[in-house]
């Protein structure tokens, strides 16, 4: 008869910290997920989970017995040795991380028996050294960084490429790896800034192949090479492969526009000079602005105009709307003079969409428009290639942000196409 698993406590009932607990709880763990807004408890209490992640809302229904969501720190420490921190790290107004959340959850931790902390949340290098000295010796400390993609959350943490256990100590290292014990992925055993390095390093080098391969899409526009086969040729040299050499409007979402200014900043407070990640912002910054340069070229001058944005989160199969580009594009237009209206499956308004409207349907949002972006590639897009699309707008252009349709076939539809850096 095997051992009872260990009973596991979580900070915070965001997405990592929900699809943490629910992964643990699928595999036999009892969780204690506990968070300080009382309202997202309420809706997990009745089922409802607070964003979009495909597959989450069946695995948390699937193992209520042996999930719990609570405002009470006690309930959350009744049970439990092994504590997870999954809060968020914002970026302050300067840049920094804020470790508010982090510390909060250090010093509401206090000092149970026998207990270790385990870092979920991003966080700067040192972070770790410091919390261990506030702690002592009332618990031990585990960096063990998540590497979620949303919209694939859950797969990721079943098939991982990698686990990565960063510790002062053994004893708290081989607690935490026994926690994934069965996992088919390489463990990574490291010292926590180490652990720490890895998480921001990752995230850093794949916003840098993003704002690459935009770079690259920018010139082969210039001199008439197409990206699609560009990339193509690059992906199949072993050491480079295929993987983020799609070009688009730029990156968005909670990690990469994070994760890069948190480790120029890391390295600029140690005194070196991160000149690389400095030209990997720029480039994602003026990356989506450049649809308003193509947009220009097929219909001059914006006001009057009306734009059609398509897909408004940041990645599909996600309701995520941080740092999205679909903000930047229609802040631009809106200050060039176009009217914007946007259709996305899952998002249907946000604060920072002011005088957007947002139809509930993409015929609806195409409709008399000048011009249709496409910002996020959603699926259901495939269907603007259609006769229908083509004589509801007043002129049937398409600016591909994603590269996601076929250009000979949306042609020969009848539309004008534009994507990035397509010949």
């Amino acid at each position: 008869m095997s051992a009872e698993k260990p009973a596991l406590g979580i900070f915070g009932a965001g997405w990592v910290g929900l699809v943490t607990g629910a992964c643990f709880a699928d595999l036999g763990h009892r969780v204690v997920i506990r968070d300080v807004v009382p309202e997202r408890i309420e809706a997990l209490r009745t089922g409802r989970v607070p964003f979009h992640e495909p597959g989450l809302t069946e695995l948390i229904e699937r193992n209520r017995e042996r999930l719990a969501f609570t405002l009470d720190l006690e309930e959350l420490k009744a049970d439990a040795t092994i504590f997870f921190a999954c809060v968020d790290t914002p970026l302050t107004p300067s840049g920094e991380a804020n470790l508010a959340p982090v510390w909060s959850v250090v010093e509401d931790l206090g000092a149970p028996e026998g207990a270790t902390l385990v870092m979920k949340s991003t966080v700067p290098v040192g972070t770790g050294e410091r919390i261990r000295a506030e702690l002592g010796d009332r618990a031990g400390y585990v960096s063990n960084p998540e590497f979620l993609s949303e919209g694939r959350a859950i797969e990721d943490f079943v098939h991982p490429d990698r686990i990565v256990i960063g510790s002062f100590d053994d004893e708290h290292g081989d607690r935490i790896a026994a926690l994934y014990e069965g996992f088919d992925a390489p463990v990574v055993r490291t010292s926590v800034p180490s652990a720490e390095m890895i998480k921001l390093a990752s995230n850093a080098f794949l916003a840098t192949r993003i704002s690459f391969i935009n770079e690259i899409a920018n010139v082969s526009e210039a001199v008439g090479a197409d990206i699609d086969q560009v990339a193509q040729g690059m992906g199949l040299d072993k050491r480079i492969g295929t993987s983020y050499l799609r070009p688009g409007v730029g990156y968005g979402g909670s990690c990469y526009p994070k994760d890069v200014p948190f480790l120029k900043l890391l390295a600029g407070n140690s005194g070196y000079h991160f000149q690389l990640l400095t030209a990997v912002m720029e480039v994602n910054e003026l990356q989506k602005r450049r649809v308003v340069g193509k947009l220009k070229k097929h219909l001059g001058d914006l006001p009057g105009k009306t734009i059609a944005l398509l897909g408004l989160s940041f990645k599909p199969n996600t309701d995520d709307m941080r740092d999205a580009p679909s903000i930047v594009l229609a802040s631009r237009l809106r200050a060039e003079g176009a009217e914007v209206r946007a259709w996305d499956p899952l998002v249907t308004g946000h604060p920072e969409l002011d005088g957007v409207v947002v139809e509930p349907s993409l015929l609806e949002a195409v409709r008399g428009a000048d011009a249709a972006v496409i910002v996020t590639e959603w699926p259901e897009l495939e269907a603007i290639v259609s006769p229908e699309v083509r004589e509801s707008m007043r002129t049937p252009l398409i600016v591909d942000g994603r590269n996601f349709l076929d250009p000979a076939a949306a042609r020969g539809a009848g539309f004008a196409y534009e994507g990035i850096g397509r010949a």
